[in-house]
């Protein structure tokens, strides 16, 4: 979970995955939520998991009569999105009405942008780096605004479709590539790059689980050199595995389908996960069944440039930038940095530990022992209730040797699971967990021990040095490993007569 282990998954499984001289041609339309705290034509709040039907207005309803007002800040996030991905912003962008007749569609058509969207062109990247054999460059076709659907539950009544309309009018980016991938790695590669993007700019959350990003993916087969085949349009996939894992399904139907002599119809299909196998939901609809109009209720809009200028100085450091930077800066493996950029937020917060810090040890209570107690508790890192303050109280303690690395981890084990806002230093000093360094009393102990086990101290005076770290173990249990292990060693060897390591 913490580890994006979805794409270490791909990466081991579809890297080597081939088709017996059949090659995929993928596409992929993105639809992801605006990050606005209002839907694109209404003043309707967006926020997720609201009761049912409580963020609908007239607008969202399509009572007669009422009219769209555009969101200004959902088409500033649109720009920002375009000039991260190096579109051409239009000069004039209009929108138009798709009609289309589903239960969760108030209106019986969608305001979309067809003839003249926000921006044209710019590409995706998908690097060696990203555990490909050689660099790819994923074109964009276009970048357009809409607005989202209601939802249809169909499994809460037997025999009913219930409907939701809190989603219906929200903000949408539909993000079209061109069809330049080839093989399931890619296009889950592509959907990763695409989400830490969105997440970056903040123009939308980007989470497939929760419904603010979607993806209808484009597959054709074809033998290298001849025309592309029919394209089937694969639909309802909420996670990166499952997309990938329905690509190359539908890549391996379309290929059994060929080589039985039988033609691949367009289509729209879904993914069975228990199966591991495609099914048809509809026949594939083409641009004439949409009967696009202009929408007369919204003028075109001028882009001023000036505007589009500005906006550009507030775009952040991008995802493959700051992975160059933050490896070279904090000396990272490849790994480490993909994890510091694919968990939203994560980024931030190691470099607030870096401040005066040691990277090396940041990453290790970062990344191993945070996130290694965070999945013990099935804890995501954005409900992470350790704060960079006190994860770094905690590496300073461990580093100035007041507590012991042990002592540490059962401190954060503690903040962890009792969700604590205390500092670290007051749980060690309530918890009496703080490191026992003083060698009067480390000698001490040290003689009791030896005076209730003097045979086993002669066989250390006598040349045999094995007894030596049964004693420190001893010594280590009695104090609950609150001892200071280098001054234990130099007590029991003064009271020993030998040197550290037992010998005489």
């Amino acid at each position: 979970m913490l580890r994006s282990r979805s794409l270490l998954y791909l990466q081991r499984r579809y890297s080597s995955t081939s088709h017996s001289g059949w090659e995929a041609v993928i596409g992929i339309e993105v639809h992801a939520q605006i990050n606005c705290k209002t839907k694109l034509f209404s003043g309707s709040p967006t926020s997720f998991n609201a009761p049912v039907n409580t963020n609908v207005s007239v607008i969202d309803a399509a009572y007669p009569g009422v009219q769209p007002k555009l969101n200004k800040e959902a088409v500033d996030l649109g720009i920002k999105t375009a000039l991260a991905l190096q579109a051409d912003i239009q000069p004039t962008i209009s929108f138009d009405r798709k009609h289309y007749f589903y239960p969760d569609l108030p209106q019986g058509y969608q305001i979309t942008q067809h003839r003249e969207p926000l921006a044209r062109g710019g590409h995706i990247d998908l690097l060696a780096l990203d555990g490909l054999e050689k660099d790819i460059r994923v074109g964009i076709h276009q970048l357009q605004l809409e607005q989202d659907t209601g939802k249809s539950n169909h499994d809460m009544e037997p025999g009913s479709t219930c409907l939701d309309l809190n989603r219906a009018g929200s903000g949408l980016m539909e993000i079209v590539t061109k069809p330049d991938m080839r093989s399931a790695l890619e296009a889950g590669i592509l959907v990763k790059k695409l989400q830490a993007m969105l997440r970056s700019i903040g123009s939308s959350k980007a989470n497939m689980e929760e419904g603010s990003m979607r993806c209808d993916v484009n597959v054709s087969v074809h033998k290298p050199n001849e025309p592309f085949g029919a394209r089937c349009e694969l639909k309802n996939l909420n996670s990166v595995r499952f997309l990938t894992l329905a690509v190359d399904a539908e890549i391996r139907r379309q290929v059994q389908l060929i080589e039985a002599g039988q033609q691949v119809e367009p289509e729209t299909r879904g993914y069975d996960v228990v199966a591991g196998k495609t099914f048809k939901l509809r026949g594939k609809e083409s641009t004439p069944d949409y009967r696009y109009m202009p929408e007369p209720d919204l003028p075109p809009l001028r882009i001023d440039k000036t505007h589009v200028q500005y906006l550009a100085t507030t775009i952040p450091e991008l995802p493959d930038q700051c992975r160059v930077r933050i490896m070279d800066q904090y000396k990272l493996a490849l790994a480490d940095a993909n994890v510091l950029l694919n968990e939203p937020g994560c980024l931030d917060y190691f470099e607030k530990l870096c401040v005066g810090r040691t990277p090396k040890s940041v990453v290790n209570w970062t990344l191993h022992e945070l996130f290694g107690q965070l999945s013990s508790q099935n804890i995501s890192f954005s409900s992470n209730p350790v704060s960079a303050e006190q994860l770094g109280s905690l590496i300073d303690l461990v580093q100035k040797g007041t507590i012991t690395g042990p002592t540490g981890k059962s401190v954060l084990k503690w903040i962890v699971q009792e969700k604590s806002t205390q500092s670290p230093d007051t749980i060690v000093q309530a918890k009496g967990w703080a490191r026992i360094g003083d060698i009067d009393t480390l000698r001490q102990m040290c003689q009791d021990l030896i005076a209730k086990h003097p045979d086993k101290a002669d066989t250390i005076k006598q040349g045999n040095p094995k007894m030596f770290k049964w004693f420190i173990g001893q010594a280590m249990k009695s104090t609950k490993g609150m001892a200071d292990p280098i001054v234990l060693n130099k007590a029991l060897s003064l009271e020993l007569g030998v040197d550290t390591d037992g010998k005489v």
